[in-house]
């Protein structure tokens, strides 16, 4: 129960906790620093937090810092560390360093900005928005790399109206249905209510851009500018600064510059070893790993043929034995004290008719792809082999319960050219751009492998591979195959759905609502579901 407080102590927790009397409540005392030692000091004593906050903390301003100094640093607590949380906004970064950034997968959440929303057509004091890297700048191709970079965005900006031109040709908003006051879909000619005509027209002009800008997106190089917000705890960005300071890229070590600068100011003790003696000996060792793998790679790797396969299963279990794995796991939960081992012995006896019935039951029980399927779900894996273009990398880069290990980003892979953009009739500008990149790409990568990434276009093609569980392989499908989803990454999520069926054709009915249709306008049912929230939110004048 609540500890019993004076009223003078209630007039005073009230200013640092949601209520005084409750047993669950929330810290809202203003210092980050002390909401993260309230936290982890409770876990060593028998106070109460609001008892430990009027007893130890409210007359001393710096109890915070001194308990972190002391706990963190002296005796390397590192979980304490999880407990000051911070946000950080990021603008101004390329495509490159965003990514190393997006590689953390625990303890940090992003939301960066859309290129499916938003056009890069904007110039700044004349200059469009991509990085202009110092070393690449400081060396003799500095003018090859602006020409290329520049040409990019000059047919990426200039292709943008014509684009949607097209786009409303082809699918003219005459041809659309759209919910009129009463609830019923009908075609946009039959919208009497003005109400209605507008509110249709927002519809399809923002389904138009976004499909606009997801086909010219290819031809954006990976110098990019753009916007990332970052939420994490201290940890996870003590060890992202840690990262981005051992970099060989000027830019990200840049940026673990001004970004332990901004987290001094709100969760310092929570980051102070990411460039101390402690932080340069990891970041050390994270040097030493990626050159002793180099000189594996060119010991080993005799065979040079490139990839050329865009989904390719490369590992999972046996149907049967991933099936009894499943199947044990589910039965664990409820057996009573009796072992795996002898659950998964058990099992094997069961017949496939019988393993099939079970992998159903569990599959009917989910009405909606927010019904994760169960973590019994988790014990059978797949290595998928991918090589899609980096525009595409960027969305599927996103997931984080799965292990994604990736290549530089070259100009070696191919690209392909969008069928809409041959029929606006700037296909050879297209090519001339990727042509242009890949030129560029080849001066640059003889002295600067990694600075020369910078040049590469979105509609190259890129290597990566990513091992995944079975349950994350069904939300990962599941979200990825979604009408609104991105053309390019619905056709992957597909394949990838494909190859589980043929290799686990019992257990990959529980990947239920993998859609695998095609659609011309992506966007537009999901376009229309925000526009009725909208209107719920904001009622009409």
């Amino acid at each position: 129960m609540p500890d019993e407080f004076s009223d003078s102590e209630k007039e005073v927790l009230a200013k640092h906790f949601s209520n005084v009397n409750d047993s669950v409540f929330a810290v809202i005392t203003p210092k980050q620093v002390d909401r993260g030692a309230l936290m982890s000091r409770y876990s060593r004593t028998d106070k109460s937090m609001r008892r430990i906050f009027l007893d130890e903390f409210l007359q001393n301003e710096n109890r915070g810092e001194e308990f972190y100094n002391r706990v963190l640093l002296e005796y390397g607590d590192d979980s304490v560390a999880e407990l000051g949380e911070a946000q950080i906004a990021i603008e101004g970064l390329s495509n490159i360093a965003v990514k190393k950034i997006e590689d953390r997968r625990i303890g940090l959440s992003y939301l960066e900005k859309s290129s499916r929303y938003v056009a890069w057509d904007k110039k700044v004091n004349g200059e469009y928005k991509f990085f202009r890297e110092p070393e690449i700048m400081s060396s003799k191709h500095a003018d090859k790399y602006l020409e290329s970079c520049n040409l990019d965005f000059d047919v990426y900006s200039k292709s943008i109206q014509p684009m949607i031109s097209y786009i409303q040709e082809r699918e003219p908003i005459e041809n659309q249905k759209f919910r009129n006051s009463a609830g019923d879909e009908v075609p946009f000619s039959r919208l009497s209510d003005e109400t209605d005509v507008k509110s249709a027209t927002r519809i399809y002009n923002a389904t138009i851009k976004a499909k606009a800008l997801d086909v010219l997106r290819g031809l954006l190089p990976a110098s990019t500018l753009t916007n990332v917000g970052i939420t994490g705890n201290g940890r996870a960005f003590e060890y992202l600064l840690t990262i981005l300071y051992g970099s060989t890229l000027l830019e990200e070590r840049m940026l673990a510059q001004k970004i332990q600068r901004e987290l001094d100011v709100i969760i310092k003790s929570f980051v102070k070893r990411a460039d101390d003696k402690y932080g340069k000996l990891l970041q050390k060792y994270h040097s030493e790993l990626k050159s002793t793998s180099s000189l594996l790679a060119k010991k080993y790797l005799k065979n040079k043929k490139k990839k050329d396969s865009p989904v390719e299963l490369v590992e999972c279990d046996p149907a049967k034995k991933a099936e009894e794995k499943v199947i044990a796991a589910i039965l664990y939960e409820q057996a009573q004290g009796v072992s795996y081992k002898t659950i998964l012995s058990e099992v094997k006896k069961i017949g496939q008719t019988t393993r099939k019935k079970i992998i159903k039951s569990f599959a009917d029980l989910r009405e909606n792809r927010r019904h994760r399927p169960p973590r019994a779900f988790e014990m059978t894996e797949y290595t998928f082999d991918l090589l899609t273009n980096f525009g595409m990398f960027r969305d599927f880069h996103r997931h984080r319960v799965l292990t994604l290990e990736r290549q530089l980003l070259t100009t070696d892979h191919g690209f392909s050219v969008p069928a809409e953009v041959s029929a606006i009739g700037v296909e050879k500008e297209f090519r001339d751009c990727m042509y242009k990149s890949k030129q560029v790409f080849e001066l640059l990568r003889a002295q600067m492998p990694e600075q020369a990434q910078y040049v590469v276009n979105f509609a190259y093609n890129y290597p990566y591979f990513m091992r995944l569980n079975l349950r994350e392989a069904t939300h990962l499908i599941e979200l990825r195959t979604v009408p609104q989803g991105h053309p390019d990454y619905r056709k992957v999520g597909q394949e990838m759905f494909k190859s589980i069926k043929k290799a686990h054709p019992i257990l990959s009915q529980i990947i239920k609502f993998v859609d695998m249709k095609k659609y011309e306008l992506e966007r537009l049912e999901s376009e229309k579901r925000i526009e009725e929230k909208r209107k719920k939110i904001v009622p009409a004048n």
